[in-house]
């Protein structure tokens, strides 16, 4: 029996996959956590074989979590579990350790396929990720950067980005670039989703470990 243990911040998703799995003979469900900081100690204590992890979390984000687990309970395989289709996403878990990565809008067959795929040693990609994949081959090779590893930022996205860096407030730094304080949390938004970040703490986090302003 594959043990898989669920982490999201979201108890809806939680409980959709565990209705998915419990239709499968061959895997048990080993537990859930609503945040990764939650799922490493569990995982430390009784570890399961798989663990689907989100993203986007509080605290911590999938990315930082998949790094802890992979040097911490290097046995436990990590899916990604996630609604952001972005290339660079999917090859920055695939650095830090993750055997998989699928879209929580995947059918209930391509799941159990990507837990007894990965549990047998295998990597899977979800289908829609494998077709970008090709899409972006046929495209020709590209000149890759440092920051290639998340999608592009802005130039706006990379001067907010800036000044939340030097401890600005929303309001002020609608003020120092003349736009509404909506605008700003428009573009934070888009920040914290295109760095895989929950709050400003892991946003800030993400961009000194990856140099993202150089």
């Amino acid at each position: 029996m594959i043990k898989v243990f669920i982490c999201d911040d979201h108890k809806l998703v939680i409980e959709g996959m565990e209705l998915i799995l419990s239709e499968s003979s061959e895997i048990s469900i080993a537990g859930f956590s609503l945040t990764g900081e939650e799922a490493v100690v569990r995982m430390k204590s009784n570890p399961a074989d798989i663990i689907l992890l989100d993203i986007n979390l509080p605290g911590k984000n999938g990315i930082e979590i998949c790094k802890q687990l992979s040097a911490e309970a290097p046995a436990v395989k990590v899916i990604a579990l996630t609604m952001i289709r972005d290339l660079s996403l999917v090859k920055l878990m695939l650095k830090n350790g993750a055997r998989g990565y699928i879209l929580k809008n995947a059918g209930k067959e391509e799941v159990i396929h990507a837990i007894l795929s990965v549990h047998a040693g295998n990597r899977y990609l979800d289908s829609k990720i494998n077709e970008m994949i090709l899409n972006d081959m046929t495209e020709g090779p590209k000149k890759k950067t440092d920051t290639d590893v998340f999608p592009k930022l802005s130039r706006r996205e990379l001067e907010i980005l800036q000044l939340i860096m030097d401890e600005l407030t929303a309001a002020e730094i609608a003020v120092k670039l003349f736009i509404s304080l909506g605008t700003v949390e428009t573009h934070r938004r888009n920040i914290l989703s295109k760095l895989g970040a929950r709050n400003t703490a892991g946003l800030v986090r993400i961009a000194m470990e990856y140099n993202l302003l150089g």
